[in-house]
């Protein structure tokens, strides 16, 4: 017996409190420094990818490049979360999140100590597209061991709560990431803006992350067997017989090889509409609001400020009516009420007579929608997969969705808005992926928030 086996166990809420903190302070800094990239998006365009950095802009052509590096991140993703999530479901939860937490702070930091295109030259945009790839891929590890650590450690009745917190961090770090990008506009001149004053929030994410790495090395692994398969057999033979007694919506069901891949396909479609409008309105809209519809800096940061408060006021409130009534009531209302609203309460961001309470009161509406699909979404997604391939399952349907719906919103809006000059594009592109997701979401059964995970 070791000395950690001689001692006492630590009260579960007590455990369960420390998994929540350390389960969400990856999240916080993950997200924090996505949100200062969209932000900065222009500044970013400027200084890497044109010849002339330090504008007050950087054109179309380098916005969309700028975009693309974006996007690129996102599509490593998935890689992380077979890579990252394989660690968790075999080794345990803890390794993974530990080397996802270090590994996100790093590249964060890199990437406010980069030279510009005009110190390097063309090395500079695939030095920063090298660390955003480096962000990618431990991102896409972060989600799917954050919300199995958070779920599995959740006490009866309270798995959509205690999987909220992650959305919830989501909108922590998007809002502290654009209150210190509008505070920084706000004190700044411009000419200092874009020549260095854009590097202080990625450093910022160095203090952060270190205090992240700190929680996540004492927490405890969640109740119960041993997570993970049996060291020497294939990745693929522990996912095809991972779905014990299951399928694809629920606790109960045929068994089969297809199943998990069933399972991670119809994730995706769950999530798909609160991948593309949690970007298009949360993250890409600043740089919209001033490339297709000539609001200023600090206005596009406002914008984004309330938006993001809607989305973070909903969230909890969210994930725990989802407890008590279903995951698909609650996610279903979100996804409805964008496909509805969304070219509505653009077209009030558009309108020349809205005022600004107006104005406030869609950006609002529109984040507090997002969030009837973040709260509930991630518990729902644990809920499909057993424990064994649990970190490796929601993760990777998460990483894929937003590699496809969220990665490339950015490039997609600003691509297909400069070359039709329709300004509701944003609104189209949420409106249809929310869409589409409700189809999918009604696939929910109403009482699967009650029965154990497996």
């Amino acid at each position: 017996m070791t000395p950690t086996e001689l001692l006492p166990a630590p009260p579960p809420q007590a455990a369960a409190r420390r998994a929540l903190l350390a389960g969400s302070a990856g999240n916080l800094v993950e997200w924090y420094e996505f949100g200062v990239y969209g932000c900065f998006a222009t500044v970013i365009a400027a200084n890497f990818f044109t010849a002339q950095p330090g504008t007050s802009g950087g054109g179309a052509e380098a916005l969309v490049a700028a975009y693309a590096s974006f996007a690129l991140a996102f599509f490593f993703r998935p890689v992380g979360a077979l890579l990252f999530g394989r660690i968790g479901d075999r080794f345990g939860r803890r390794p993974a999140l530990v080397l996802v937490i270090g590994l996100m702070t790093l590249a964060t930091t890199l990437i406010g100590l980069l030279p510009t295109r005009a110190d390097i030259g063309a090395a500079a945009p695939w030095l920063l597209t090298f660390l955003r790839v480096l962000q990618g891929l431990s991102a896409g590890g972060e989600f799917g061991g954050a919300v199995s650590l958070m779920v599995e450690h959740a006490p009866p009745g309270r798995r959509g709560l205690y999987g909220a917190w992650q959305s919830f961090t989501v909108a922590l770090g998007l809002l502290a990431g654009a209150g210190t990008a509008a505070a920084l506009a706000a004190v700044l001149p411009a000419e200092a803006l874009y020549a260095w004053g854009w590097r202080i929030p990625f450093l910022l994410a160095l203090p952060l992350g270190t205090v992240g790495l700190w929680l996540r090395t004492a927490l405890e692994e969640p109740p119960g067997a041993p997570p993970g398969g049996s060291p020497g057999r294939p990745a693929a033979a522990d996912a095809t017989e991972a779905i014990d007694a299951t399928d694809a919506t629920g606790p109960t069901g045929p068994t089969g090889p297809g199943e998990q891949a069933r399972a991670v396909v119809l994730g995706i479609g769950r999530i798909m509409g609160w991948s593309a409008a949690g970007y298009a309105f949360l993250v890409v809209l600043p740089s919209h609001l001033q490339s297709a519809l000539g609001a200023s800096f600090r206005d596009a940061l406002l914008a984004t400020t309330l938006v993001n408060l809607g989305f973070a006021a909903s969230i909890l409130p969210a994930g725990l009516l989802s407890d008590r009534v279903g995951r698909r009531p609650v996610m279903l209302g979100g996804a409805l009420g964008i496909a509805v609203l969304a070219h509505p309460l653009l077209h009030l961001l558009q309108s020349p007579g809205a005022s600004p309470q107006t104005r406030a009161a869609a950006v609002l509406t529109a984040g507090v929608l997002v969030g009837l699909l973040a709260g509930p979404g991630p518990a729902m997604l644990a809920e499909m997969f057993p424990r064994r391939v649990r970190c490796t399952g929601l993760g990777l349907s998460y990483a894929l969705a937003n590699a496809v719906f969220s990665g490339c919103a950015g490039l997609f809006i600003t691509a297909l808005t400069a070359r039709t000059a329709d300004t509701a594009v944003p609104a189209h592109y949420a409106a249809g992926a929310c869409a589409l997701s409700a189809v999918a979401l009604l696939t929910l059964r109403g009482n699967d928030h009650r029965e154990p995970l497996r």
